[in-house]
């Protein structure tokens, strides 16, 4: 084996692995190798040897490109020196502050450090303190931390402000030239109660062409979405800071816009009772719910109603109660809009779309932005009929564009490999679920074994299976289907206010309505995706492509990366603050369910607070365990007692690792939980909730995403987002924030070798 260039991912622990540029074999680093490189450097390097584990071990022989973003920690002062302990485990080492290059910043304060000396085999890095955060306890430090962390651009540039605010406040003469008047059409948008920037707005009306027999009869469908491309021309500040951006980033309480505020939340933004410009997706759909025709134009809209998931979902249970009162002049329509809903969805289940019910919740925070209580949030019709509508639209998009065979970002979910599609079917030939897969899984295939499986009490556990067997969605200039919604071609069009991709498309449909074509400009900012763990490998070379078509799936790679960016930043927001909410809770007890199996331990969601933590394996009693990779369960040895997906336990909150983002469990063995394992019976299953995963509230574009964002957070572990949770069990010890200056925490989550988003 030759020489591989790859990127280092260091280990808290201290080694590390090259992750290869092909997508090869990951290569071990032992921790004297590591001592001379850092987290996310490029790197050269040899392989040694098969290490006990059968990895491959190599040595670095030179260092190609140092990773030059600044590292955020926090700043301490140990034995005369100062010194910045990487928020980052994964830097392994801390970096020496020179006295003079302290910024003034005190001990304990976040600080965001840039280094001057590289780490040797000798020496430690050392760096100057170039921005000082605040103290950790600072609310809102927890995203400051994360767009620094995970480099998400977090401030305009002068110019991109200065543009935006040279925007017209209101519609000017020139911006009507060319376009359909829809003012008088009653298009109302639909979002959640805290939404600000609203991109879609819909309407419905009945629909018959003909007559007699031979007569078509259905609805007229039009999904109007914010015309940014109007605004955000290539080329100019605007769009170059979009591009680096390539989607809004949400926290709880805060978000990072793709566009300022001007664009996001006023001038693209279809408000009520402004008048607003738009691209009209005008469709007809038959009572089948089939798409029968369906064109594209630029449009005035005027919004006639701002309406939320939960009076559009109270109006349509009970048309006579008072939201409907309240709303009888936009009543009508809405009906309508449930009308055809309920025929798209026909039509998604004859084509054997998948959906999988999930628990999905949400974070309401106080004031000062720590947690004021976790709720799950309710999927209702509203929800439904608006991803419907959405999905719909983006379908004529993707078909629009492909029969002009003009090149574009398709969005792609491929099924299982050949690998994973075998390691399926023996794990459900394990569950006892005896169905048989053919050698090129469809989507009617594992939407079938879904709901046959619905009324088992490891339902949960098979829909998890079925999620990680699939790839991860990503944009590309090569249309591959989406497997997840069951679609030859799909790309988004409906949320250009916050993804650059729907922008990229609403460009080339106007360019292919003007009869021209829409040239992609290369750019100095497309962030080149880093290697993942357990990406797939190149089997052969890829066939040469046009300089134009590369340039689009060198775009389409900087959105994936960019939108996985985000979600790793989120999730992180998430983790912090679930760990600070469970931090003043260290010893109180609750019940509980197992939602992952992993060959160290258990994790478990509780009931009340919808948190999830660890319980590592040995705190589950004293016997050995061993774990069964067909079954995800871990099973005792001497007892047979079983733990897997669905079993129901009691806890104890024990320690909580605030840097780590990491929260441990011990098993309580009191009460009804105790007295079965003291018979080695199976503690009861958990009783599935028949609740529909909640809805985001971003887009509906983001609500049809949701399969394959669960699939997401199953590839990084166990159905779960990765590093919310893991870590060692800690005995009962208090929880102890000092814990950052350990470096030995317990395992990670597993992740699964081959992994995929929608």
């Amino acid at each position: 084996m030759g020489d591989i260039e790859g990127t280092v991912e260091g280990h808290r622990d201290g080694h590390g692995f090259v992750h290869p540029a092909t997508g090869e074999a990951s290569i071990y680093l032992a921790p004297q190798e590591m001592r001379s490189v850092l987290h996310r450097d490029r790197v050269r390097v040899r392989v040694l040897r098969l290490d006990r584990k059968g990895r491959p071990e190599g040595r670095v022989l030179d260092i190609l490109e140092r990773r030059k973003s600044p590292i955020i920690g926090r700043l301490l002062h140990e034995g005369g020196h100062w010194l910045v302990a990487p928020e980052d485990s994964r830097y392994g080492q801390d970096i020496l502050i020179p006295k003079n290059a302290t910024a003034n910043a005190t001990v304990g304060q976040v600080v965001s450090v840039e280094l001057t000396e590289p780490p040797s085999l000798h020496s430690q890095p050392v760096g100057r303190v170039a921005e000082v955060l605040g103290e950790i306890d600072d609310a809102g430090m927890e995203i400051e931390i994360a767009v620094r962390k995970y480099e998400v651009p977090h401030e305009f540039s002068p110019e991109t402000l200065a543009h935006a605010a040279a925007l017209p406040e209101k519609l000017r003469a020139t911006d009507r030239k060319h376009r359909v008047d829809l003012s008088d059409v009653a298009l109302v948008t639909i979002d959640g109660e805290d939404a600000r920037d609203f991109d879609d707005a819909v309407y419905c009306e009945p629909f018959k062409q003909g007559r007699g027999k031979s007569a078509i009869e259905g609805w007229r469908l039009i999904v109007a979405i914010a015309d940014v491309s109007h605004y955000v021309k290539p080329g100019e500040p605007l769009d170059e800071d979009a591009y680096e951006r390539a989607t809004s980033v949400y926290f709880p309480r805060r978000v990072i816009p793709m566009l300022p505020e001007k664009l996001s939340n006023g001038l693209c933004s279809l408000n009520p009772e402004v008048e607003r410009l738009a691209m009209a997706c005008d469709m007809v759909v038959t009572a089948e719910g089939k798409v029968r025709a369906f064109q594209f134009y630029p449009a005035i809209i005027n919004s006639q109603a701002r309406l939320t998931y939960t009076e559009v979902a109270a109006m349509l249970a009970n048309t006579r109660g008072p939201e409907a009162q309240r709303r009888g002049d936009v009543l009508p329509h809405l009906l309508h809009l449930h009308e055809v809903y309920r025929a798209l969805l026909k039509q998604r289940a004859q084509r054997g779309a998948m959906e999988f019910e999930s628990s999905e919740t949400q974070i309401v925070c106080d004031e000062n932005g720590r947690i004021e209580k976790i709720v799950p949030r309710t999927r209702t019709e509203a929800h439904r009929l608006i991803e419907e509508a959405m999905l719909a639209a983006n379908v004529c998009a993707a078909e629009y564009i492909a029969s002009a065979e003009h090149p574009c970002l398709f969005r792609v979910h491929e099924g299982p490999t050949p690998e994973k599609r075998l390691a399926l079917q023996n794990q459900l030939k394990a569950l006892g679920v005896s169905v048989h897969l053919s050698d090129e899984p469809t989507p009617a295939e594992m939407a079938a074994i879904a709901r046959s499986v619905e009324e088992r009490p490891d339902a949960l556990q098979i829909h998890t299976l079925l999620l990680r067997s699939m790839q991860q969605a990503v944009y590309t200039a090569t249309n591959n289907g989406h497997f997840g919604l069951a679609y030859d071609a799909y790309a988004h069009f409906t949320s250009p206010i916050r993804r650059y991709p729907d922008l990229l498309v609403h460009r080339v449909i106007k360019a292919i309505l003007a009869k021209r074509r829409y040239h992609l400009a290369a750019s100095s900012k497309t962030r080149t995706p880093e290697p993942r763990k357990g990406a797939r490998p190149q089997r052969a070379a890829p066939k040469p492509m046009s300089q134009e078509m590369t340039l689009w799936e060198a775009a389409g790679g900087h959105c994936s990366a960019n939108e996985r960016r985000a979600d790793e930043a989120s999730r992180d927001v998430e983790a912090w603050l679930k760990c600070r909410y469970m931090r003043e809770r260290l010893g109180e007890e609750y019940s509980g369910t197992v939602t992952a199996v992993a060959a160290f331990g258990l994790f478990v969601t509780l009931d009340a607070l919808y948190v999830e933590g660890l319980v590592h394996i040995t705190e589950l009693g004293g016997e050995y365990y061993r774990f069964d990779d067909a079954r995800l369960e871990l099973r005792g040895e001497r007892t047979g007692i079983r733990y897997g997906v669905g079993t129901r336990v009691r806890v104890q909150v024990s320690r909580v690792d605030l840097d780590g983002r990491k929260i441990d469990f011990r098993m309580v063995r009191e009460g009804e939980t105790d007295k079965l394992l003291a018979k080695g019976g199976k503690p009861e299953r958990a009783e599935r909730s028949r609740a529909p995963g909640a809805a985001g509230e971003l887009s509906a574009v983001q609500e049809a995403d949701r399969v394959a964002k669960a699939a997401t957070r199953a590839f990084k572990g166990g159905g779960r987002p990765a590093g919310k949770t893991a870590g060692k069990g800690s005995g009962g010890k208090a929880a102890d924030d000092a814990s950052r200056r350990s470096r030995k925490p317990g395992p990670q989550r597993p992740t699964p070798k081959p992994r995929t988003r929608r």
